[in-house]
């Protein structure tokens, strides 16, 4: 019987206790337990995976799972096989010394090989670039596949050409960013990276241009969980500074500001009304604006929403 997902009952099996045959496999736990009398068989039960559909032997042949998935953050997506770092065999013993010269120049011509024209040139360097930006900044893994098919895009439409590729590496990732609800501003991108902040910002509008990047602006709603875990407030400071964009945005005091500023005042003034007062030299640091830019907002908004603010 094959397993089709948690909670399949095996009509095998019988239980040893109470001898009955509703027998369960929990593929979370990987257990397999007795229904009636809660006897756990097996503790280590190993999850097969659904087996694929095929009509003959040439199509079961075809459609076998083997290898790891494809990704886009490797230059050749994956396919090829890897010498890793490690000096040790496929059975976890170290590699002898007088082996392990050999195994050094295997590994060398290994990452030759794999990078044979120009493009998987080109390519490898971007990745390892982008992986590397990308671990800097604590990047989910999302952002990085989606940031690699950005800039595969932009190769096979030839723009690069004329441009570094540390900026349309930073562009692409600054997109992937905007795409995947992850804010992250150019500045922190720049920091990451090799190149300032007005170049990652122009090749980021020429490459949106090109390849129709449907990308929404971000709001101030998109940093408060960031800028508040990083300030160490409480859930309670969240659920107020929301209540206030919330009527910032009704009263259309957002539009033409920067939503870095508008969420930091906002920030600001939630968590002195919830008794979890942050100095403005302490948001400003983790929203990456100026304490003058806070104070700006924090007038306005106190006076055109009637907020008043305990000093």
């Amino acid at each position: 019987m094959a397993p089709t997902g948690k909670g399949e009952v095996d009509e095998i099996t019988r239980c040893p206790e109470c001898s009955s045959t509703h027998v369960t496999r929990d593929y979370d736990r990987g257990e397999l337990i007795c229904e009636e009398c809660g006897l756990v068989l097996d503790e280590h039960f190993i999850d097969q995976g659904p087996e694929w559909r095929a009509f003959d032997a040439e199509q079961g042949e075809k459609r076998s799972r083997t290898g790891a998935p494809m990704t886009y953050t490797i230059h050749d997506k994956g396919l090829s096989t890897e010498i890793g770092w490690k000096n040790k065999d496929s059975y976890g013993k170290s590699i002898p010394t007088r082996n392990r010269a050999q195994l050094y120049r295997l590994r060398k011509w290994q990452r030759r090989i794999r990078v044979s024209n120009a493009t998987e040139r080109n390519l490898a360097f971007a990745l390892s670039e982008l992986d590397r930006m990308a671990s800097g900044m604590g990047l989910p893994r999302n952002v990085r596949e989606t940031a690699a098919l950005i800039y595969r895009k932009a190769v096979n439409k030839n723009l690069i050409r004329g441009r570094s590729i540390e900026g349309v590496v930073a562009a692409s990732l600054y997109g992937a960013c905007r795409q995947c609800n992850v804010p992250r501003t150019l500045d922190e991108i720049a920091s990451a990276s090799r190149v300032g902040r007005k170049e990652i910002g122009r090749t980021y509008r020429f490459m949106t241009r090109e390849l129709k990047l449907k990308l929404m602006p971000t709001s101030p709603e998109d940093y408060i969980n960031r800028f508040c875990s990083e300030l160490k407030l409480s859930g309670e400071v969240k659920a107020k500074t929301a209540e206030i964009l919330k009527m910032a945005n009704e009263r259309e005091l957002t539009s033409g500001r920067g939503p870095t500023g508008v969420a930091a005042a906002a920030i600001y003034i939630a968590s002195i009304l919830c008794n979890e007062r942050r100095t403005q030299r302490e948001v400003a640091d983790k929203a990456g604006v100026t304490e003058v830019t806070i104070r700006n907002r924090y007038k306005e908004l106190t006076e055109r929403l009637g907020i008043d603010v305990p000093v």
